[in-house]
């Protein structure tokens, strides 16, 4: 899958001891290189085993739906670019920044040498006043050799203070040439990544075309409901079978959540802000019923962890697009649907409050939307009790 293959391929080691802290491995005597090489070991396997579930519950729902293959290529696609995108936006900022700042010390340097060498030019012209035979002079007129030895010590200060200004003016010039070439350097960096944000701009267009053609063929063909009711059980069939199959692949890796989330019905969070769209139980096409809740929302807001825990699936999904789920112990877990961007990857910890996606439509979604779903088990429960607030609020 596009993005889950660029998903980070390792996670920190810390997070992971806490999170494999219940299984079996290394003795607790065992040296810590020892015990962190199991660590690692242990968590590279639940990797490789929840990769596994990710490909097969994604080929077996797609393998009949030529659609849902081409509405997968194209959203990954979109992903990507907007990935990328982001990243040349955030770099170009960064070198703007710099070549301010580098331009902001250029001119203090530059002030620095003009007053040095205003400096400079009024002790020479001094200098100059008093002739290179006034030190003889006052040698040979003056009968206090003490009162001499001092003049002549404040003449040697003039001198190495003079001598002193014109080192600190030839190194202030050499600092303001390596400033230029900073400044050239930057300058050609951001025409470089103007051009391939330009370049990016127009890749994110054309796989935003196909996505929308794809999505498209898909409204078309649901206007058969049988078709319509035969795609949403698929994507049920598929959402169930691969929660039942992570369920069964972390049994070996107990969860370290703390078993506090069923303590917390009232006091969650919204994930994020906006206008509820469709709540639990609510009437959907082909006679089926949403088992979460439609939020819609702005496209790119910050999607949040609702408690801690640790991701167990990032990737896309039929019918949910870029999907993220978090194991939050005692079987509970959350569900985040239609996002633009995943920035967890499976294993990560994550807090509440934590920024785990960013919003968008993927998945086939009309318009920026975050489905939310929290489920016990393999049951979905009503994630309407557990909020604070009766309604999400727009940020």
């Amino acid at each position: 899958m596009g993005v889950s293959r660029r998903i980070v391929r390792s996670c920190c080691l810390a997070a992971a001891a806490g999170l494999l802290a219940a299984t079996p491995g290394a003795p607790a005597g065992a040296p810590a290189a020892t015990r962190q090489a199991q660590t690692e070991a242990q968590l590279q396997a639940l990797k490789g085993r929840i990769a596994a579930i990710r490909d097969k519950v994604s080929r077996d729902a797609v393998q009949s739906d030529q659609l849902a293959r081409q509405l997968q290529a194209a959203e990954e696609s979109v992903a990507a670019a907007r990935a990328r995108l982001a990243d040349l936006r955030r770099e170009h900022a960064e070198r703007t920044a710099h070549r301010a700042g580098v331009m902001a010390e250029k001119r203090d340097r530059e002030a620095e040498v003009a007053a040095m060498r205003t400096g400079l030019a009024q002790q020479m012209r001094a200098a100059y006043m008093i002739g290179r035979e006034e030190p003889l002079k006052l040698l040979l007129n003056q009968r206090d050799p003490v009162r001499a030895g001092r003049i002549f010590a404040y003449y040697g200060y003039f001198g190495r203070a003079r001598a002193g200004v014109i080192t600190a003016i030839d190194a202030d010039i050499a600092r303001l040439a390596g400033l230029d070439a900073q400044l050239a350097a930057d300058e050609q960096r951001l025409d470089a990544l103007q051009s391939a944000t330009a370049d990016e701009v127009t890749r994110l267009e054309a796989a935003r075309s196909q996505r929308d053609a794809a999505l498209l063929a898909i409204k078309a063909e649901s206007r058969n409901s049988v078709q319509m009711l035969r795609r949403l059980q698929g994507q049920q069939a598929a959402l169930s079978a691969l929660l039942r199959d992570l369920k069964r692949a972390l049994q070996p890796f107990p969860s370290d959540a703390g078993g506090a989330f069923g303590t917390l019905r009232g006091r969650l969070a919204w994930p994020v802000g906006g206008h509820l769209a469709a709540r639990f139980g609510q009437a959907r096409a082909g006679g089926l019923k949403w088992d979460g809740m439609l939020i819609d929302t702005e496209r790119g807001a910050d999607v949040r962890a609702v408690y801690s825990g640790r991701v167990i699936y990032a990737d896309w999904l039929p019918g949910l697009g870029l999907l993220a789920i978090i194991d939050h112990g005692e079987g509970y877990l959350s569900l985040y649907g239609h996002n633009d961007r995943l920035y967890k990857a499976v294993g990560d910890r994550v807090a509440p409050g934590d920024v785990i996606a960013a919003s968008g439509d993927s998945g086939g979604s009309s318009r920026p939307q975050l489905y939310f779903e929290i489920r016990r088990g393999s049951r979905p429960v009503d994630p309407g009790p557990w909020f604070q607030q009766p309604a999400p609020v727009t940020n």
